[in-house]
């Protein structure tokens, strides 16, 4: 179908790979772009579109025939049912389409003689195939699953730092009663990550299963702090003396303490700190992100008497 992604190209397979290619592929592309280790969101989700589809055999035939993983995309014509059918034929079943040509030029109808589905009156398992109605009446619609849902949860720099539970309210269409769902939000969560609770989204329909409820972590800003993954990024004020002459100094770490940094003689603005261990729980795997520091040097917009004479006394020995 146009405009249906090449989940193929999107995995970096080809058409022909086995399920154990594509599954290395998927996993190694997952780990890379997953928003947990600093990927891309939408990069993640279509690495996930294109992995569901292709590890499904059905969904990949389907795929590899008409474009789309979804029976309910197929055109109508095709022979699919879309959205209102419940039943499939499939053309491949009857020969290819040289044979079904050749039938037709024989006067033995779209699908031969002897193809027992002949829509112009022939036999279908022994008589007219719509005496007494349809073959298909009373075929019961496919089950389908329902929709996946997103809510975004909202949490403080500290809550999404060091861990916390929140209680989350949701009203699903098709339910008729709101749900109170808790949602642990793990230590060292980042903005974006997600968590997925089976079955809590959208009803299904003729009996399909329930989709599921996404929850999506929203980290507020904080006037000191941001994110980078587990790492703690942050900028330090530092006077022109200091900057120029080294210094000692304390800054508060995002786990509540202090910690002594040491600013180089000639430190220039912008130049990069960083304190080891010192930053945010690390989701995978144990140990914790750092603390990466931004130096940024101060310039006095007022001066006394007293640094005024101490600048000038600066500039008149520099240009000597």
């Amino acid at each position: 179908m146009a405009g249906t992604p090449d989940y193929y190209k999107i995995l970096g397979v080809p058409r022909n790979a086995e399920q154990d290619e594509i599954k290395k592929a998927y996993r190694k592309l997952a780990r890379k772009h997953h928003p947990d280790a600093g990927g891309d969101e939408a990069k993640f989700k279509e690495i996930n579109e294109a992995y569901e589809v292709l590890s499904d055999e059905k969904k990949r035939q389907i795929y590899d025939q008409y474009g789309t993983g979804n029976p309910n995309h197929i055109p109508q014509g095709w022979g699919g049912t879309g959205a209102g059918g419940g039943y499939t034929v499939n053309f491949g079943d009857f020969g290819s389409w040289a044979e079904i040509l050749d039938s037709i030029r024989r006067g033995e109808g779209i699908f031969g003689a002897s193809g027992g589905f002949d829509f112009g009156g022939g036999a279908y398992a022994g008589g007219n195939p719509f005496a007494g109605g349809s073959p298909f009446a009373g075929a019961q619609p496919r089950p389908q699953k329902g929709r996946d849902l997103s809510v975004d949860l909202d949490v403080t720099f500290e809550e999404a730092f060091n861990g916390c539970e929140k209680r989350v309210t949701v009203r699903v269409p098709g339910r008729p009663d709101p749900e109170t769902l808790t949602v642990k939000v793990p230590a060292g969560a980042v903005n974006g990550g997600r968590s997925r609770f089976k079955g809590k989204g959208a009803p299904g329909e003729n009996g399909g299963a329930a989709g599921d409820l996404l929850i999506t972590t929203k980290i507020a800003k904080h006037p000191l702090y941001a994110r980078k993954g587990a790492d703690v990024l942050m900028d330090v004020p530092v006077s022109i003396a200091d900057a120029a002459l080294g210094a000692k100094i304390d800054v508060a770490t995002p786990d509540g303490k202090k910690a002594r940094v040491t600013i180089p003689a000639g430190t220039q603005d912008g130049a990069q700190l960083k304190l080891s261990g010192k930053g945010a729980p690390k989701l995978k795997g144990s140990g914790t992100g750092d603390l990466r520091i931004t130096v940024r040097v101060k310039v006095p917009t007022e001066l006394n008497d007293a640094q005024r004479e101490a600048l000038e006394a600066f500039k008149e020995a520099s240009a000597s």
